[in-house]
This record gives structure tokens, C-alpha cells and sequence, in this order.
């Protein structure tokens, strides 16, 4: 079928949701389906404030209805609440089109962490976004069952997988000394508490991975520090297998891709006991969830790193995209007078 998936986060971008959107569209060709993808790169875009590298579209509805009826999908998925996620909702309701969202990040936590806007208001825009479709698609079942608790009508399971031919233990390595390693992968944003690792009093060296708002007050506060920059591909994977330990500080993240893939590659992951890092690593012996982060990380040290391999071995891009799959409804269209429904 042919699958079209709106979003207002794609590439250049390099973050989870992007990377998740990816690794679908891969594994949805090699299933058969054709997909399309309508993202701000199609429109005029301007940046997003206090994300220079995150653009936003400036498309009309009219515009985006204008695509999507050229398209004239089998199936629909909304993957982000931005500008184009908002028009092609209106788009779709007014159609009579069925579809799904997804709930790549928690929102109202994220926002609150810069601005002071209430949570509750947050969470009603949300609501009112996302329980328009037939699924609301969250990364694990804590954060399906956070949004139940917030009122969503109909959440369900999205996993997420990991590359394990790209992240692995063997291959070439960063120049290191006998110090132990920590490392922390992601944007370096204010809501991605980067500083909670910097600060952190910590044997051997810290490593930093990412760029964003947030890097050049941090780096100037933190020389001591090794800072890559962005990376991607084989140069993330190296710098993955060459550290003792992933650190990750993020509380308002649903899943935390950079925890699968340090795994992957034997990397043991020290992260604060909150939704994500919950479903994602647990008591997998994968890595250690304490809300004294300090102490994650010196436990998670002694950790064995095949132990690390074995847990992310159990994360499938393929399984991941049957559950994408599965919740998609069908767009009915008039076939010899009869309608096709969902299957």
C-alpha cells in the first residue's frame, strides 16, 4: 500500500525521531509499501526559534491538502504536532481520512522546561491533537500508560529498534587512555539536562556527542571535556564502543534511541529511573536507573559489556515497523460502489 507519513521533523535534522522515521521507511520498502513522506523541505521554511537547525514549514492549508489529495494515500500517519502535523490533521478529519499520530517526546515537560507554560495546558492541546486519530503510537508501555493517565483515548505500543550491523563492539575505536569512559550522545539542549553529566563528579574522562542551542555555554563552562560535535553512521559507532559507559540525563524523552545503540555496541547505560529508560533498559543488566546518577555510573562500570549486546540484540526495527504496520487504518475509497474499510 501506499503510506503517507507527515512530518515536520526530517533531514538535515539529526535526532530519535528523525532517525526513528528513517529506519521505518527502510524497513516499510522492504515490506513492499511505497511511502512518501511530506516534510518542511517541500514548503518555504523558516528556522525554529532557538533551534537554528530545526526548520519549520510555511505551507498553507491549501497547499498541504493540495499534496496530499495528489498523493491519494492508502494510509495515513501524522508523526509530529508541528505546522504541517497540525494541517494535515484538519486535512484529514475534513476528508473523512482515518489516521495515526505518534508521541515522539513528552511535550509538555519539554516546554515546560523553557518557558513557563502549565503542563495542563500542554497536555490539552495534545489531547485534542492526537485523540482525533484511531492510535496515538508511544515508544513504551510506560509512556502509553502516561498517557492514559493524562486522559489520551487511544495509546498503543510504537517500539523501536537498533542497527546491530552498525552498532557493534568489534571495529576500530577512538585513541583513549586506561581511564575509564563517559560519554553522553544527543542534542545538547536544556531539556536534555546535559549539564547533570558534565557536573557529575567522575573518574577518568567525559565525552561529549551532539550539537545544539546549549553547546557553546556548556563547552566554555566544561573545556575539560572531550566534544565531538554532531556524528552519524560509523563515526557514532566508534565513538559508541570506544566508551565504558553511556550516561543519559534526558527525563522527557519516550524511548532514547542512543540507549540501544550504545548497548549494541557493549556499551553499558547509566540514565535516571524515568519513563523511557524504564522500558528500555530496566533491570536488563543492560545498565543501571538510579536517581543518583553518579552512582549509575560507577555501577554501571562493573557491568559486563556482552550483557549490554545481548539486551539490545532483543530490540528489532523489523518487529517495531509490524507494530506501525498493524495500527495504520485504511482509507476508504469507492471501489464498484462499495466502500473499502480498515482492515
Amino acid at each position: 500500500m501506499k503510506i503517507l507519513i507527515v512530518t515536520d521533523a526530517w533531514t538535515p535534522q539529526i535526532n530519535g525521531v528523525v532517525r526513528t522515521l528513517q529506519m521505518t521507511v527502510r524497513e516499510l520498502q522492504a515490506l513492499g509499501h511505497a511511502v512518501e513522506i511530506l516534510s518542511p523541505d517541500l514548503f518555504r521554511s523558516i528556522a525554529c526559534p532557538g533551534y537554528a537547525e530545526i526548520r519549520l514549514a510555511l505551507a498553507s492549508r491549501r497547499a498541504v491538502r493540495r499534496r496530499m489529495l495528489a498523493l491519494a494515500p492508502d494510509a495515513l500517519h501524522l508523526a509530529t504536532e508541528g505546522p504541517l502535523g497540525v494541517h494535515a490533521r484538519a486535512v484529514a478529519l475534513e476528508r473523512g481520512w482515518p489516521f495515526t499520530t505518534a508521541y515522539h517526546t513528552r511535550f509538555p515537560e519539554y516546554l515546560r522546561a523553557r518557558l513557563p507554560i502549565p503542563t495542563a495546558m500542554t497536555y490539552a492541546f495534545l489531547r485534542r491533537f492526537h485523540d482525533a486519530g484511531t492510535a496515538t503510537l508511544a515508544a513504551t508501555p510506560a509512556i502509553v500508560d502516561d498517557l492514559r493517565a493524562h486522559g489520551f483515548a487511544a495509546p498503543r505500543v510504537w517500539s523501536r529498534g537498533v542497527d546491530t550491523t552498525l552498532f557493534h563492539p568489534d571495529g576500530p575505536r577512538e585513541p583513549r587512555g586506561s581511564a575509564p569512559v563517559f560519554l553522553h550522545v544527543g542534542r545538547i539542549a536544556v531539556e536534555k539536562q546535559v549539564d547533570e553529566f558534565l557536573k557529575l563528579d567522575l573518574p577518568g574522562e567525559k565525552w561529549v556527542v551532539g550539537d545544539g542551542p546549549e553547546r557553546a555555554r556548556l563547552q566554555a563552562a566544561y573545556p575539560e571535556a572531550r566534544w565531538f560535535g554532531a556524528l552519524q553512521g560509523e563515526a557514532l559507532a566508534r565513538v559508541f564502543r570506544s566508551a565504558d559507559v553511556k550516561v543519559f540525563t534526558s527525563v522527557t524523552d519516550t524511548f532514547g534511541l542512543v540507549l540501544v545503540e550504545a548497548m549494541a555496541s557493549g556499551t553499558p547505560v547509566a540514565a535516571f529511573p524515568v519513563a523511557g529508560p524504564i522500558d528500555v533498559v530496566g533491570r536488563s543488566g543492560g545498565g543501571v536507573l538510579d536517581a543518583d546518577l553518579r552512582r549509575a555510573c560507577l555501577a554501571a562500570l562493573a557491568l559486563p559489556r556482552e550483557g549490554a549486546r545481548a539486551h539490545a540484540m532483543g530490540f528489532s526495527w523489523a518487529a517495531a515497523t509490524r507494530q506501525f504496520v498493524d495500527a495504520l487504518p485504511l482509507i476508504p475509497r469507492p471501489v464498484a460502489g462499495v466502500l473499502r474499510h480498515a482492515a
